[in-house]
């Protein structure tokens, strides 16, 4: 009386979801192939997805004027890169720290960095600056790279004042 009675019209359940009949069809190898492919798949999504995210920070540096057109949040840690304007350098009484302005000759920002100052930093070189923009809109360096002799212009820096229309050519002898 309380028995189930499972006829031949009754329907086996099978470990394939409804919908999915062309599984059946599929040999060991293309199933195979499809999970390498779908994983390779979700691997190349996953990789865009972190450069995408990562996108602002592959940068080496930003020039004034790219940085001029960007909105950043205040205490980001970026670069900037440019050359240090003539007529710029103040050092202020504490003796530590320094307040000059980079410029890709289109646009300029204003630096402050506390710390000794590499030996080769002087005015009209190139200098790439690590730190953030303060609230006030002024740079504050944590770090400061100068150029290594005279003949070297970081290629950053030399692209960005090509593409300002500034760049000098210097004749080698």
């Amino acid at each position: 009386p309380g028995a189930l009675l499972l006829g031949p019209s009754v329907r086996k359940p099978s470990w394939r979801p409804c919908g999915l009949s062309w599984a059946k069809k599929m040999t060991r190898k293309r199933r195979r192939l499809m999970v390498v492919l779908v994983g390779l798949l979700a691997l190349g999504a996953a990789v865009a997805l972190v450069l995408s995210a990562f996108e602002d920070n592959i940068v080496f540096f930003f020039s004034p004027s790219e940085l001029a057109g960007k909105t950043l949040v205040p205490g980001r840690s970026i670069r900037v890169g440019g050359l240090v304007e003539e007529g710029s350098i103040t050092k202020l009484e504490d003796g530590l720290t320094t307040t000059f302005v980079i410029t890709d000759m289109a646009t300029t920002l204003a630096v402050r960095y506390i710390g000794v100052l590499p030996d080769l930093f002087r005015e009209g070189q190139g200098v790439v600056a690590e730190g953030s923009l303060g609230p006030d809109g002024i740079f504050v360096a944590l770090q400061v790279l100068a150029r290594h002799d005279e003949t070297y212009m970081p290629p950053e820096v030399a692209q960005a004042l090509k593409d300002s229309g500034h760049w000098q050519e210097e004749e080698v002898p």
